[in-house]
């Protein structure tokens, strides 16, 4: 469906004000009438952008967070060219995280569609595919400059410290501790400097 520019602001409009529901009150008690209240928007206005009801509004909401993760990070996710850079994004992932806790709308949006289907693999997917990327591409760089070894594999230590990171979150958002993500991009970083000190 092609939208008109104001089409696409009004559906944002929307996923926007469901994302900010399911932080307030939780996916389980967010009601479609309560996002049209929300956004000033009909009935027939929600259905003609969302014509599957509220699992096509969570699923747009989970693209909409996953986007927000990467854009959270920015400019410090796209410019990993030194130690510092790499300690500021560290900062900025804690802080983002110790902030957000346990509300996150990504996870609960894609947990109400249920679990491991295919459009939830997808968005899941991009989203850490999108990631690791641009952690790979900050190790390579650190790797141009003699900072990290050569010989170290850019995608599987961006790989590694992902897990790690996303791990650390999932027990975040159950504990409300930050203790293991810090811990986790600490270890990955660690590894990162001695594998340059290694070849030096």
């Amino acid at each position: 469906m092609a939208l008109t520019r104001k089409g696409i602001a009004t559906r944002q409009r929307i996923v926007e004000g469901a994302a900010e529901q399911i932080r307030e009150q939780g996916v389980f008690a967010v009601r479609l009438e309560d996002v049209m209240a929300c956004t000033a928007t009909s009935k027939s206005q929600l259905f003609h952008y969302f014509p599957g009801g509220k699992d096509d509004l969570l699923l747009a909401v989970a693209r909409h967070e996953a986007d927000r993760v990467i854009e959270d990070q920015q400019p410090e996710l796209g410019s990993l060219t030194s130690w510092a850079a790499w300690e500021q994004w560290r900062e900025k992932v804690l802080a983002r995280y110790r902030t957000q806790g346990g509300a996150c709308p990504l996870h609960t949006a894609l947990a109400q569609l249920g679990g491991a289907t295919d459009a939830t693999r997808t968005v899941a997917g991009e989203l850490l595919g999108r990631w690791q990327q641009q952690i790979a591409a900050g190790i390579r760089a650190m790797q141009g400059t003699g900072e990290i070894a050569p010989s170290m594999d850019a995608d599987r230590e961006a790989a590694a410290l992902l897990a790690g990171i996303q791990g650390g979150v999932l027990i975040l958002m159950t504990t409300g501790a930050s203790l293991h993500l810090e811990a986790a991009l600490d270890a990955g970083l660690t590894r990162l400097r001695a594998a340059g000190h290694q070849d030096n």
